[in-house]
């Protein structure tokens, strides 16, 4: 990362890409602190946009750690630009500012003078989970800095562990990522043995977990009615909501779900997808009925309670964290053991995401392995098959379990 910057300078534009749990965000911090340090001295910044709040938070602590160990003589200044937090302009020195792109759209759109004045000054710009970065409010961010600074503009490094996008406008949309970051893909030089699975390399040096797989067979038929097929064409990973209500609301296979999760054995630290928030709820209230501790996040559950959840978590202080369309990018919790997939999808985005959430093996303070349970259904006149079919190389181990 550091030759790139030091050949292509201003004129820089990379997606870094490196497996879920490869370690993506502690390559950029400390590539581009090595890369901004003379340049925070002449009161440059280093804007750094997370998809939410504990993304911004994690990427915060990553930083601080980073420029400690460094020993650099200066202090650094962070600046959070998220929440409700307002920066005056008088306190503006350099430094790194930790923001998401919603915050920046929504502060463009008020013309807020503080950020017209950190966009005056970039050093670089790093955008998390830049997959996502072909949205209407990058374009609004990136036409808003050229209209300051020119179009030469200043280093824009992407990071992700899926460079590509699905759904129904998956080519076009993958075309804009690509023209974006101009074509340059930064991947890690494994080594000839590695070239065809670099999750060998991560697996064998303890990098990630290997993920061992059981295929649950609710052995249930269900058939998309024509107004979930209408609703289908509208949702990238083509699972109509109106479907998964269905699912949520199927007794037997809640039955089963249940009943497979009382299985795993106590302190199993566990992941729970389900299909709608109020499935979410309602798999945490059956689990604590029956004597196993558990949580639920959702998108209503307030920030101070979803830190408090998610902390004690990693704590172990309860086995099952249920949620709904929550914890699928950036959550970690290295010692997650079991992901226990509820809900069905077709994107592989968004399911590497979701299993890449107990990915992280012991050289990162994770597991040595990690068991991906999917409960699957024979679902006719969806299309495209389910996610889980397509990682079939993926798994240390296999199995099929069920009715």
């Amino acid at each position: 990362m550091l030759e790139v910057l030091e050949r292509d300078g201003q004129k820089t534009r990379c997606i870094v890409t490196l497996p879920t749990g490869g370690g993506k965000t502690r390559v950029a911090v400390e590539a581009f602190i090595d890369w901004m340090q003379p340049r925070f001295a002449e009161g440059k910044y280093l804007i750094w946009i997370a998809q939410s709040e504990e993304l911004c938070e994690q990427a915060i602590e990553c930083i601080k750690q980073m420029w400690g160990s460094r020993e650099f003589v200066s202090s650094l200044s962070i600046y959070r630009f998220f929440g409700s937090r307002n920066i005056p302009m008088e306190k503006l020195r350099g430094g790194a500012v930790v923001t998401s792109i919603q915050q920046l759209h929504n502060r463009i759109k008020s013309k807020d003078k503080s950020l017209e004045a950190i966009l005056k000054d970039v050093g670089a710009m790093i955008i998390d989970e830049a997959h996502k970065a072909v949205s209407s409010m990058y374009d609004s961010l990136l036409n808003k800095a050229i209209e300051i600074c020119g179009d030469e503009l200043f280093p824009i490094c992407g990071l992700t562990a899926t460079p590509g996008r699905a759904g129904l406008f998956s080519t076009e949309e993958t075309n804009k990522l690509i023209g974006r970051f101009e074509a340059y893909l930064v991947k890690p030089k494994l080594g000839g043995e590695y070239e065809k699975n670099p999750l060998q390399y991560f697996r064998e040096h303890r990098f990630l977990a290997k993920a061992n797989h059981i295929i649950f067979s609710s052995g249930r038929e269900y058939t998309l009615t024509d107004d979930e097929l209408n609703e289908q064409r509208h949702w990238d990973d083509h699972i109509p909501p109106g479907f998964l209500k269905r699912l949520a609301a199927d007794k037997i296979r809640n039955y089963q779900i249940i009943r497979k999760l009382l299985e795993l054995p106590n302190d199993t630290s566990t992941l729970i997808y389900a299909c709608t928030v109020q499935h979410a709820y309602f798999l945490s209230i059956i689990l604590t009925m029956q004597g196993r501790k558990a949580g639920v996040i959702s998108s209503n559950t307030p920030v101070t309670l979803r830190r408090a959840l998610i902390h004690d978590f990693k704590e172990r202080k309860f086995d099952f964290l249920c949620n709904f369309g929550v914890l699928t990018t950036g959550f970690d919790a290295p010692k997650t053991e079991c992901i226990a997939i509820c809900r069905p999808t077709t994107s592989e985005i968004l399911y590497e995401q979701i299993i890449g959430r107990g990915l992280r093996g012991p050289e990162f303070g994770g597991t040595l392995e990690c068991t991906i349970i999917d409960f699957a259904d024979n679902i006719h006149r969806l299309g495209p098959p389910l996610a889980y079919a397509r990682f079939a190389e993926f798994w240390n181990k296999q199995k099929t379990e069920g009715d």
